[in-house]
């Protein structure tokens, strides 16, 4: 089979095949989907598909872990930053970049209705072993509590993936760029990791005792 060429308009094979399956999943039950309707979908032929593939499941993996992996959550948040300021870039790069909101729209499909156990939990999967790359841990070594926030974590992007296609049309930056919701994310953060959650939280309350103390004197005069 010949090699892609790299200066051609047209997509190598396998990326068609992965994105014929996203297609394909947003029009109908992952249980309705052949293999017939990805080649037809990607405009290969069938020997394309299990030159890349051995099944359907295969697929549907690679899939996945493509747009799991494409995530803008790859740098891993300071916690001697500014945690709103961290936020923010993150969240604007997320919503306003029309690759990351594709990449959202796709992996809502996961947690809608067309979607099966299997497929959810391979996204459940792949975005655990994100975190614990993100977090520079070893997932076969960590201790109850970090797998407990991973797994608290995980649940909380798939419950907000359920809800993305009603709030992506209606979200908006303003109502996630806000300083208690930018502390919280770092706290998770936190909670998951090896930092030190006592001394974040120590910076926290003091700049913010700090702030009172200083609105109170302005008032006074």
């Amino acid at each position: 089979m010949p090699r892609p060429r790299h200066d051609s308009e047209v997509l190598p094979a396998k990326e068609r095949l992965e994105n014929a399956f996203w297609e394909l999943l947003a029009d109908r039950d992952y249980r309705k989907i052949t293999v017939t309707d990805v080649v037809r979908e990607a405009g290969v032929n069938r020997n394309s598909f299990y030159y890349h593939f051995s099944s359907l499941p295969e697929l549907a993996d690679s899939a996945i872990l493509h747009q799991v992996e494409s995530s803008t959550v790859q740098r891993r948040p300071d916690p001697n930053g500014d945690a709103e300021e961290q936020w923010s870039e993150r969240v604007t790069a997320l919503l306003s970049d029309p690759k990351q909101r594709q990449r959202l729209d796709r992996l809502a499909l996961l947690a809608g209705p067309h979607s099966t156990l299997d497929l959810t939990e391979s996204l459940r999967d792949f975005a655990r072993l994100q975190l614990f790359s993100m977090l520079q841990l070893d997932p076969e070594h960590v201790d109850l509590k970090t797998d407990l926030m991973v797994e608290f974590t995980v649940g909380g992007l798939l419950a907000v993936l359920r809800r993305w296609p009603e709030l992506s049309d209606t979200i908006e930056l303003k109502d996630l760029l806000k300083e208690d919701v930018a502390v919280l994310a770092m706290g998770t953060y936190l909670a998951m990791s090896r930092e030190d959650m006592l001394a974040y939280w120590n910076r926290i309350f003091v700049h913010n005792a700090q702030g009172l103390t200083a609105h109170d004197t302005h008032v006074c005069r």
